[in-house]
Parts: C-alpha cells; structure tokens; sequence
C-alpha cells in the first residue's frame, strides 16, 4: 500500500517510512544524536526532495529526542543549566540558517549545498569514530583505560559571568555553550540535523562534562532547538510535510526508548565501530551521487 505525501508530492510506502524512523530513533536514544545527520541522506536516496527531507526530518528529531530523554531523566543525568544555554543559543542560530537556507532554495542551490554539506560533516566525523573505535578495539583485553581526569577548563572560567554547573561539576562561563548552541542551530536549519554528533564530542572533550550527562543533555537541547527549527522551516520555506513527519514520529519515539535501553548493555566499542561504518557508508554514496552525471540534464516547469 502506497501514501501519497502532499508536499513531497510523491507516493511512499507507509512501513518502510516507520521502519527507517524506528531505526534512526534507535541510534538517537543510544549516542544521544538526533539522528538527522543519517535520516536525511536516507529519506533522499528514497527520493524525498533535499528541501523537504530536511525541513520535515526536524520534526521528527523533536519526538524521537523527547522520548530518549525521558529515559535520561529517570536516572538524573540532564543538566538543565548549560542545556538552557545551550537552547539560547540555537535559538539565534537556526533562525541565521533559515535565512541562509531560504536564500539558497530560491537561488536553486540548496539540493548542491544540502549534499556537500553532509559529504564533508559525515567524512570527518566517521573518520574520526572509526579511528577512536580502532584504537579502543585493538586496546589490550587486560589494559584498563585510563580513566579522564575531568577539570574545568580554566579559559572557560575566566572568561565573564563565570557560574557553576552543579549537575555538571563544572566552573565555567556561558558563553561557550552558547556559541556551540548557535554552531548546532544553524547545522539543524541548513542540514536537517539536531547537531548530537557535533555535541556530543564537544561537550566530553572541550566543555568536559561527565560521561553520563552528555547524552541526556545533548538530547535536551536538540528538542527545543530542532522544534524551532520545524516552526520557522513551516512558516518560511513550507517545505514541512506532517503525513512524513508523522510516519517519522512513529517509528523514531519507539526506536529511541529501545536504543537508551541497549545504550546500557552493549559495548560501546563496537557500538562506536558500527555508527562509524554506517556513517561513512552514507558518506560514499552521496559522494557517488554528487560524482556521477544527473539522469537529465533540463527540467521542465510550468512558467508561473
């Protein structure tokens, strides 16, 4: 049974749709991404236009995040406070790529910019995954790992308006966060992403947050950041298809609460090693796609 989409203007098949959420959503509760940075690429090689896959996958990244997140927040690991910087700050930034965004599709360079765009994000961070994943894989069973020592950076806290993140165990200012949060508003508007596979990083590496409140807290601000994103993407550029967005919902709200499940559980090396494999699969072929000659050269519309 097929399902015509109103503003794809194409036929779909209602399971695979659900199964493809379920899926991403799988992935977002277990890392604590949003998962955009793999549904869109996939929803396009379905043949859902680049504009639309990215302004509809939005929405889908809020239910799939909400529903991972309550699962954090059984075991208390959100951290409120930098998570409402970095909201603020995603706020502003996906309201400058909407702009940009909106300026690209009339110019007709959006499906170019959307493709390049995640040619070059994907490349580098399945790289470096599958390095870290290596290196972790091929660590000696009976060699512990180090544990991090987790400092507050001391550029961070003396930079102006410097606070404590009790959650966190952090001295630090916030206007980093709020930076980073502009960075990953302006990924979630251009891309259709909710910018975890950035954060996520970020947060353990450069903000250094514990472990286990960096997925709980990337979770937290991608739903707010990426519900703006929805609004503005509907009321700017009407490319917010709700039959698609509501198939997503479906199976990404299920998906994530069995990946914050098996997060637990599985190891995360191997979890890391097969992200990373995917990733770059997703890589390869959009670079294919950008590489080989299109199917036509000329499209013809009605002249309005």
């Amino acid at each position: 049974m097929l399902l015509y989409l109103p503003i794809a203007e194409i036929p779909v098949d209602p399971l695979v749709i659900i199964a493809m959420g379920a899926a991403v959503g799988f992935l977002s509760g277990m890392f604590g991404v949003g998962g955009g940075f793999l549904m869109t690429p996939l929803l396009i090689f379905y043949g859902i236009p680049p504009a639309v896959a990215v302004g509809t996958e939005a929405s889908q990244i809020v239910a799939s995040s909400v529903s991972g997140v309550l699962a954090h927040l059984k075991r208390k690991t959100v951290d409120f406070q930098i998570g409402g910087f970095l909201v603020i700050g995603g706020a502003a930034g996906s309201g400058v790529g909407i702009l940009i965004f909106r300026a690209l599709r009339e110019s007709g360079q959006v499906e170019t910019l959307i493709s390049v765009s995640y040619v070059v994000f994907l490349g580098i961070i399945g790289a470096l995954m599958m390095i870290e994943s290596a290196r972790a894989l091929l660590r000696a069973p009976n060699q512990k790992r180090r544990a991090r020592k987790r400092r507050s950076p001391a550029w961070m806290a003396a930079l102006p308006f410097a606070m404590r993140f009790r959650t966190s165990g952090l001295y630090i200012s916030p206007i980093p966060p709020i930076i980073l949060g502009a960075f990953v508003g302006m990924l979630a508007a251009m891309m259709g992403v909710g910018g975890g596979f950035i954060m996520v990083p970020v947060m353990l590496y450069i903000l250094n947050m514990p472990t286990n409140v960096v997925v709980g807290t990337s979770l937290f601000q991608i739903i707010f950041v990426t519900a703006i994103t929805t609004v503005l993407h509907a009321a700017a550029n009407q490319t917010v298809d709700i039959v698609l967005a509501l198939l997503l919902i479906t199976g990404g709200v299920i998906g994530a609460q069995l990946g914050a499940r098996a997060g637990v559980k599985l190891k995360a090396e191997h979890l890391r090693a097969l992200l990373a494999l995917i990733v770059l699969a997703v890589c390869a072929r959009l670079l294919i796609d950008l590489a080989l000659p299109p199917a036509s050269l000329f499209i013809l519309e009605a002249a309005s």
